[in-house]
Order: C-alpha cells, then structure tokens, then sequence
C-alpha cells in the first residue's frame, strides 16, 4: 500500500478505528461482523479507520472495502485477503497522551495515521473479546466500545460467568469444569468425573471449550463412546473444558443496550430446533443461515421476566455497551441463563441486530448507539 493511499485523520469528526480479525478460531466471523459494521457506519458523522489483525497477531492495515469482507460461496473472509503489504504494520501508542496510529513497512519512514477517537473491536473470542484488547485500549488511555476488562474476561470464561451468575442469584443450569491440569495429568479421573455428572443429569451432554465461541468446538455427546473425542475437539479451541446437561426447552435471546440513561433489553427471539444440525452449531449460524423468530412465541409476562434477567446479567458482569443472553426456557416455564456474549455477532443474519431492529432501533442507530456511548465513557477506574 503506498503512503499516498493511506488514510489520515482530518481532525473534524470522531475517528473510529474498527478492530477485527484477531488469533482466535473465530477470525473469519470478526471478519464478518466488521464488514457489516463498515458498511453501517455513518461516514459523514465519523472518519473510519479498519485495522485488521492477522491469524499470526500482526495488525494490519487494511482496504476499506466490506464487500470483500463477506461469506461467499461458503468460503470464509480473512484479514488476509485484505492487506496489501503482507510486512506492514499498524501500531498504536500505549501512551495515554499520545493517541496516534502509525503505520510502517520495511525500509520505508514511517506514516502517522493521524488520532484515533474510540476503538470499535469487533474480535471474537480470545485475544481480542476476553479483557486482553480492552486492557490494552485501557492503558492507551482510548475509549471503546463495549465491555470492559473484567466484563470482558468474565464473558468469555464459561465457568466464572456462571459463577458470578449464581452470586447474584440468576439461574444456571448443571455444569462441570475439567481445567488443562486435570487432564493432561489424569484424563481417566476427569473422565470419571464427567460420567459421574452424566449419571446424575443424564446424557447426552455438551462438551464446549470453556473460552469459545460462536458454537466452535462443541459437540452433543449421546454416549460414553464419544466422550474422549469431544473433549479433544474442544481442546482444540481451549485446553479449559465445560460439560453442560441437556435441558429440555427452547432457546431464548435477549439483547441489551446502553441508552443514555441506562441499558435496555430488547424484544426477544426464539432459536428454532435446526433440523439439518444436532444443535445451534457454527455452520447452522453463519454457513447454512439458520435463522430464529423475531419477536419469541411467549407471553407478555415471560417476555418481562426475560428482559429482566438479562439486565440484571448484564450488571452482574458490570457490562458495558451491549449484551447478548442466551437463555433455556424450560419446560416448566423457568428460564434458566445458558451465558452471555459482549460482543455478539453483527452478521447480516446475527440475532442481536435482528431484535433490536425489532425493538425500533436499526442497524445503522444501533452502531451509531454503541459509539454513542463507547465516547461518553472515560476509560480507567469507573
């Protein structure tokens, strides 16, 4: 990329850098997402600066162009495809004084970008949606939107979200944790462990990775036969593994948004049971367009009582900005909270974006919203 083609701050408008890509297994999805919030973005309010981070961790610069940032042919987008420089660089000073993005490439002087005003992260999963970004954003003393450190950190961690959960009362489901140590070091007593917690709750189980996300790495598990192969392929996206029971009912989503004077829930909406997938898997939510009903087939009073839960996991978690929760409404009519995402998908066919279109607020007022908000708060201590 020549520097005459690279972008500069024009010192008017708020400068929003949007952050994708990142080192999980959820790259393609970030991808995804920032592609769609590229294109919602309100160009005459706000300069854009995309900066994608690569599979390797390099931050990139990256073409402003969202069309290419989409799933096509059931081919999944990379930061990759993007870059033009496969060696440039994108660095952001950690000096709370200093805000400015400086681009370089080998041999040549390096470029300054110009401020950048708020930081929109569109990463899934670790490195980038777990605290690790945040904390970063924190230190350079730039805002951002969404969840903080902490907020992040307990939203990406199965097993302490659940925790906190049930500090503040709200009801989770059965679960059962297999840390890395417990494995590598004695795979037939966590192995036991997990049919103990089988023989009290019942099979089939779910076998996540405790960090994951976007349904990567879960596995139905029906039997004791495809026990050991779930845990490997939930190892594969986290060493830290989650079991979780069956429970009969149907799933439940609930967004939250910070408005000016405090967060809102969203109408919600119901994940129909997929006929082609076991479960809500990764391919029947990004690949196959598997799509919920907006707004849910309940009563006005369980629509109530959802938006209720999911406001107070959303202050459980001290989360900012936005949230999804997932829920069970079981078939006793209790709603019990599965998790929730703080940074849920923005895809055209993501549930978040879907409610609150349904609850009055579109697409581009909704990422409009988000920033809205990110530059109202002060970064540090709050």
């Amino acid at each position: 990329m020549s520097s005459e083609n690279l972008p500069t701050s024009t010192g008017r408008k708020p400068r929003v850098a949007v952050v994708f890509g990142g080192r999980s297994s959820e790259h393609a999805i970030s991808v995804v997402t920032a592609g769609a919030v590229l294109r919602a973005i309100d160009r005459d309010k706000y300069d854009v600066l995309p900066i994608g981070i690569t599979t390797d961790g390099r931050w990139a610069l990256t073409a402003d162009e969202p069309e290419r940032m989409a799933i096509a042919d059931r081919t999944l987008p990379t930061v990759a495809d993007l870059t033009e420089s496969e060696e440039g660089s994108v660095v952001l000073s950690v000096d709370p004084g200093n805000r400015e993005v400086v681009y370089s490439e080998p041999g040549a002087v390096p470029k300054v970008l110009g401020d950048v005003d708020v930081v929109f992260p569109m990463l899934h999963g670790p490195y980038g949606e777990d605290g690790t970004l945040q904390g970063l954003l924190e230190l350079a003393g730039v805002p951002y939107v969404g969840a903080g450190v902490l907020s992040s950190a307990v939203g990406q961690d199965k097993e302490y979200m659940k925790r906190v959960f049930v500090s503040f009362g709200l009801p989770v489901g059965p679960y059962e944790v297999i840390r890395p140590r417990e494995w590598e070091q004695d795979p037939s007593a966590a192995r036991a462990r997990i049919v103990g917690f089988a023989a009290e709750h019942g099979w089939p189980l779910f076998v996540k990775p405790a960090r994951g996300g976007s349904s990567m790495g879960i596995t139905k598990v029906d039997d004791l036969s495809g026990l050991d192969a779930a845990i490997e392929e939930a190892r594969r996206h986290d060493p830290k593994i989650i079991v979780e029971s069956l429970l009969s009912g149907r799933e439940i989503e609930c967004g939250v948004l910070e408005f000016e004077d405090g967060p809102r829930a969203s109408v919600p909406a119901w994940i129909p049971p997929v006929t082609d997938h076991d479960f809500y898997d990764f391919e029947a939510k990004y690949i196959d367009s598997a799509s919920g009903v907006v707004p849910a087939p309940i009563t006005p009073e369980q629509t109530a009582e959802i938006q209720r839960l999911a406001i107070a996991a959303f202050e459980a978690a001290s989360c900012e900005g936005l949230v999804r929760a997932d829920f069970f409404l079981t078939d006793d009519g209790e709603f019990v909270i599965n998790e929730i995402n703080t940074m849920p998908g923005f895809t055209p066919i993501s549930m978040y974006p879907r409610m609150w279109q349904e609850s009055g607020v579109g697409y581009p007022e909704l990422v409009d919203r988000l920033i809205q908000a990110a530059l109202r708060r002060p970064t540090g201590l709050r």
